[in-house]
């Protein structure tokens, strides 16, 4: 078993998932961390009292190893790395809700400082694609934004939902990185530069993800689970009661593979196989984990694994000697999977006896009872209840002979609500059918249509929806036909394109029609819906660019009256700012004015200063908390807009996807509300004639 090689006990606490290594002077690790009270310490036992002090970095009361970068705001996410082609080391990155902070560490100065509008959640610094120079890549509020050395925006798109993950890896293997955003929205997604060109959907928060080897990467969820993926498939997955704080690869065993490292937070670290996520190693901190990292910390030449605790325990671990290739664990590991195994092995012998006795018993009485015949079937059917809004499973049992089925005919055969529905698309059945004196299990899987809560009707009377998107496509309509029947409940299946559908999840109408030219009109009201349609329908028929025209009013009209807020907000807060420029240029001028007075006697004055600079800040933290309110409400109006560039994008494919993205974006910098909508409903971006 593995032991640490050192074990420090730093007098800070640790933000979780807020840890990095970086040389900032180029030779030397210093391990760096995010503190509270908006605060990043570096430790750095190599150079010890040789760090001069600036206006941002200070030196530790409590521990002489340690230097304090002031932030003065809550950090959100930081990394380090090479960022700048004439830099001496690494730069060290950190985010806020509302600023990016590059910093060089080693000449005690400021190398950018940006305001993020989106926020930034999560941070990556490294090459994408065909960029030429490395870019601190933030994720925030919908959005994606990169920037280089000299703090110039050089990458920026939307994504899904609030970003909580970032990793650059060769995803596609054509020898560049693509970025892999894992978001609240539960989907992993992979852009090369500022096109998707994958999405893995999980049923959880992605909170980590970390590059293993080549098209491997490891990933963490909110509910425990970590597992890893090579590209889009999933190679394994566990889930655990408790959280999974960090993820990191590192080659634990010495078997020339990097193995899943995981800190959770009931402080256990252990050591998965990329492989099978067998565990090969564990271990325990006193608290939970605050994150995982590698480096070199003993300047010995061995790169080591370093496991930090929120509490400021830090433990370094080198990786497995020859001698325990591949085996880490230790014997009494070693006695809890015998011990397991055994009671397998009780559990099928069992299991054999039983089934032995039962074959004994038909031939004492060759009645056949007993045995179940061999061409017995158990059927699914499914049906859509407009009335109950719910999908009803019916359970259909096929043999030779009689059986009765559990549950009873008495019983309501399963029903799934449309809430439920949104949760699973495989459902698995168990049913115990009943013979003689035994009871035999039967285990179905059946697979949900993605759009499984939209009942065909041929109700006109309804109000026809008012938003539409039309496009064209090379296919026959027989393709199409084939896409609704995979895709819908039908009852008995349709045979032409043109097809209405009654939502039982919110209401509303959804009617897919298709001319002989073979230009398709979907007209819905939700957006959304729009979008998985289109995307559903490029899927099935191979399509890789799918220009579309669209049109929602009722949505379009919503998103008007947001970009009308956010330009309120935005006005508030510079004037909000402005003021509290002034009030701060008048607390100066009042402190000096009381303390010349306090040294010159007259304490009359004295006091009336004190007592105006008592007001003074009491109005300061008023509208400090006016500021924040306002500055909460203009993030959600902007992840609002960032939403909506993302929807209208998914009602195209490909490369006219990434046009309109980039066109929308382009229109809301210049403020052009009005071509910003011209390119959401027509898809390309208005002619300059």
């Amino acid at each position: 078993m593995l032991v640490p090689i050192f074990t420090l006990k730093l007098n800070h606490k640790i933000n979780p998932r807020m840890v990095t290594i970086g040389k900032f002077d180029g030779v030397h690790p210093c391990l760096t961390a995010a503190t509270q009270a908006g605060k990043v310490f570096i430790h750095n036992p190599h150079t010890r009292g040789q760090r001069p002090v600036a206006h941002r970095l200070s030196q530790s009361t409590q521990d002489s190893d340690i230097s304090l970068l002031n932030i003065n705001q809550a950090v959100t996410c930081l990394t380090a790395g090479l960022l700048g082609p004439n830099t001496t080391g690494d730069t060290l990155l950190v985010g806020s809700q509302t600023n990016l902070l590059a910093y060089d560490v080693h000449d005690n100065a400021d190398i950018f400082y940006r305001e993020v509008s989106d926020g930034a959640n999560a941070i990556v610094l490294g090459k994408l694609g065909n960029i030429p120079t490395p870019l601190a890549i933030i994720g925030g509020n919908c959005a994606l934004q990169g920037f280089d050395y000299e703090g110039n925006d050089h990458f920026w798109t939307v994504t899904g939902d609030n970003v909580r993950s970032l990793v650059l890896c060769d995803f596609t293997g054509d020898g560049k990185n693509e970025l892999l955003v894992g978001s609240e929205d539960f989907d992993i997604r992979v852009f090369k530069e500022d096109e998707l060109v994958s999405e893995m959907t999980e049923n959880e928060t992605v909170t980590s993800l970390c590059h293993m080897h080549g098209s491997r990467f490891g990933y963490a969820l909110a509910n425990g689970t970590v597992g890893v993926y090579d590209r889009t498939a999933r190679y394994w997955r566990i889930k655990s009661k408790n959280h999974a704080m960090s993820i990191h690869a590192f080659d634990l065993n010495a078997d020339g593979v990097v193995e899943l490292i995981t800190g959770w937070s009931n402080g256990k670290i252990d050591a998965r196989s990329d492989r099978t996520g067998e565990v090969i190693f564990k271990d325990n901190l006193s608290a939970s984990v605050a994150g995982v990292v590698e480096g070199d910390y003993r300047l010995d030449g061995q790169q080591q694994l370093i496991c930090t605790s929120v509490e400021g325990e830090v433990r370094g671990y080198l990786p497995a000697s020859k001698d325990l290739k591949g085996n880490l664990m230790d014997s009494s590991a070693e006695q809890d999977l015998i011990r397991e195994l055994s009671q397998r092995r009780q559990n099928l012998l069992l299991e054999l006896r039983n089934y032995e006795e039962n074959a004994k018993g038909v031939s004492e009485t060759n009645s056949g009872m007993g045995v179940i015949p061999a061409n017995t079937q158990l059927q699914t059917a499914l049906s859509v209840r407009p009335a109950s809004e719910q999908v009803r499973v019916y359970i259909i049992l096929r043999t030779e002979n009689h059986y009765s089925l559990y549950p009873s005919p008495n019983h309501p055969p399963k029903r799934y609500t449309s809430r439920s529905i949104l949760f699973f698309f495989h459902l698995t059945f168990t049913y115990f059918v009943y013979s003689s004196t035994q009871f035999h299990v039967f285990e179905i899987t059946r697979q949900l249509p993605r759009f499984s809560m939209y009942d065909i009707t041929a109700d006109s009377s309804a109000a026809p929806p008012t938003g539409w998107v039309t496009f064209s496509i090379n296919d026959r309509p027989q393709r199409v036909v084939m896409w609704l029947n995979q895709n819908f409940l039908l009852p008995e299946g349709v045979d032409s394109p043109d097809a209405t559908f009654n939502s039982l999840r919110g209401g509303g109408l959804l009617s897919i029609s298709m001319a002989s030219n073979g230009q398709i009109t979907l007209r819905t009201d939700d957006i959304d819906l729009a979008g998985d349609l289109v995307q559903s329908l490029a899927t099935f028929l191979a399509i890789e660019d799918l220009s579309a025209e669209a049109d929602f009013p009722r949505y379009f009209e919503e998103l008007r009256t947001t970009l009308t807020e956010v330009d309120e907000f935005h006005s508030v807060h510079q004037k909000l700012t402005a003021a509290m420029a002034d009030h701060s240029n008048y607390i100066r001028n009042m402190l000096v004015q009381a303390e010349d007075a306090r040294l010159m006697g007259d304490i009359t004055t004295m006091k009336k200063r004190y007592r105006e600079l008592y007001d003074l800040n009491r109005d300061l933290i008023n509208e400090y908390k006016i500021r924040s309110n306002n500055h909460n409400a203009l993030l959600v109006c902007l992840k609002s807009v960032n939403q909506a560039i993302q929807r209208a994008g998914r009602l195209r494919v490909g490369k006219p996807k990434n046009q309109v993205i980039s066109a929308c974006r382009d229109a809301i910098k210049s403020n052009n509300v009005n071509a910003l909508f011209r390119i959401m409903r027509a898809g390309t971006a208005p002619s300059r004639g």
